[in-house]
């Protein structure tokens, strides 16, 4: 791959400024609106144990969720699509310096960059928790510093598309990502939630603190061995002068078990925000982190002045849809869904059901169609905060007509359990998946599945494995893998998953 190549007739390829084992990073010049953006190229060859189209599909719906999120503190997605072999993503160009590079200019980092950046990164991690979307990856290569000392979040949704869902393990035994931030529950193939970016968080404000990360080793394994089973060293033996409350906000964050780290991104600003410096004149050095907290919305150092833009002029609002008009909506959801515009269709769907009900009745089978239509597609969109109560009432209607045992309201239950999962509630979900569990086994209820009570099992364990509980997801991967291998042989795919899985626990408890 050479500069000057020109990708999806738009982008041309100037500098490389990064690489990996799964692709390059350049710098670009996008030719249709002359600006200069970051070209990211992935080869979905290189990734373990995924089928290079089901990750293409994956990597434009990781793209389409992450281009939700609107918070300044995370670069935007200009586009994304595939070329070839190879997946690419535009984005915005970001004019500064990562964190792993500004930690290496000031040794000693100072302590009140630290809370800065931490601060900052809350603020962007609340935002994309809201939607939801666990980062997956944070590190400070992933984090830029920019000249105004704001700081830029990136790689939003594509450690998602890169790590399976069901496990960390590339078939050597090697957890993708990056070992020395991973949460213990992450590395082991367990549901990763907010719970897992908040580990990484402490991760790297330990690091900012003492100039090293917590655990660190000559392998991938002894790394994780340590993230499991030793205490971080607290920051104030290596740094006196760090504050206690800071040291004391650290090691919660990197707690082995989620439920004992801070609950959420908002507590962990509340905390840094009682040690962030007060309204004053910045120090002065570039890329200082503290700059957007003593001098908010200030505009930024040695930049010309620009004459602000002339406004545009005022788009009239939309005309309300008519409530009669439910036929024709429905083709038009029908017609986006087929162009792959999902974030549309379901504008459309949310907006037409209130007509539809008041048109057709609450409980009628049109009304009820919709609603199918809309929970699934809400689904598929990733928006699972919305799509849960959708599902949860389909159940209940469902349950009330047919019973409990109704196929058709389990499996919304099991999609609303999904939705918990995505939520990063993992004792939640864990209970719905056990309660749905006794009626997949049962082969004398109409709702008996096999094939669904395999991969309920599946999910149980991973579960048990980030809420902490090792023992116990051991012993039930251990009589899954036994199932499994009787049922579909020793060569089924989940057989060789839970097994790699097992091995890798075995390795780390030994």
């Amino acid at each position: 791959m050479t500069a000057g190549r020109v990708v999806a007739g738009r982008y041309e390829l100037s500098t490389l400024i990064g690489q990996g084992g799964m692709g390059q990073v350049w710098t670009a010049y996008d030719k249709r609106l002359d600006r200069r953006v970051a070209v990211k190229l992935l080869r979905p060859d290189k990734v373990a144990g995924q089928e290079a189209d089901e990750l293409r599909r994956r990597f434009v719906r990781e793209c389409r969720v992450t281009a939700q999120v609107d918070h300044p503190g995370l670069v935007t997605v200009h586009d994304a699509g595939s070329e070839g072999e190879e997946l690419f993503l535009v984005m915005q160009y970001v004019d500064g310096s990562d964190l792993g590079d500004h930690l290496a200019e000031h040794d000693p980092y100072p302590w009140q960059w630290a809370v800065a950046v931490a601060a900052q990164l809350c603020a962007v991690l609340s935002a994309v928790h809201a939607v939801p979307i666990v980062h997956r990856d944070l590190k400070p290569r992933n984090v830029m510093v920019r000249q105004d000392g704001t700081v830029t979040v990136l790689d939003l949704g594509v450690a998602s598309v890169m790590d399976a869902d069901t496990t960390r393990l590339t078939h050597t035994g090697t957890p993708i990502g990056s070992p020395a931030y991973m949460a213990p529950e992450q590395a082991m193939g367990g549901a990763v939630g907010p719970y897992t970016d908040l580990y990484a968080l402490g991760v790297l404000m330990h690091e900012l603190l003492s100039g090293d990360v917590p655990f660190s080793g000559s392998t991938a394994l002894g790394v994780l061995h340590r993230h499991l089973y030793e205490p971080p060293v607290p920051v104030r033996r290596i740094r006196p002068e760090v504050p206690e409350g800071l040291e004391s906000l650290v090691l919660r964050l990197l707690a082995k078990d989620p439920q004992h780290r801070p609950d959420s991104a908002q507590e962990v600003y509340e905390h840094l925000a009682l040690l962030l410096p007060a309204r004053g004149t910045p120090t002065g050095s570039p890329l200082d982190p503290t700059r957007p907290f003593l001098r908010p919305h200030a505009p930024w150092p040695d930049r010309a002045r620009t004459p602000a833009p002339r406004p545009a002029p005022a788009t009239p609002p939309a005309p309300a849809r008519d409530k009669a008009d439910v036929a024709s909506a429905v083709d038009e959801v029908k017609r986006l869904l087929g162009e792959g515009r999902i974030t549309q269709a379901v504008d459309i769907l949310g907006s037409i059901l209130p007509a539809a009900a008041e048109q057709h009745g609450e409980h009628s089978p049109v009304v009820r169609t919709l609603r199918k239509q809309y929970a699934a597609t809400l689904l598929d969109d990733g928006q699972y905060r919305r799509a849960l109560p959708e599902l949860r009432r389909l159940a209940d209607e469902r349950a009330a007509e047919a019973g409990q045992a109704d196929p058709q309201s389990l499996r919304y239950r099991y999609e609303a359990a999904q939705c918990l999962e995505q939520l990063g509630e993992p004792a939640a979900a864990l209970t719905e998946y056990r309660a749905l569990l006794a009626y997949y086994e049962n082969q004398y209820v109409a709702a008996g599945d096999p094939q669904l009570a395999l991969d309920v099992r599946r999910r149980i364990g991973h579960l048990l494995l980030a809420l902490g509980d090792r023992a116990a997801a051991h012993d039930t991967l251990v009589r899954l893998l036994h199932d499994v291998e009787r049922v579909q042989g020793p060569g089924h795919p989940l057989a060789v998953e839970v097994r790699r899985t097992l091995q890798w626990l075995g390795q780390v408890r030994g």
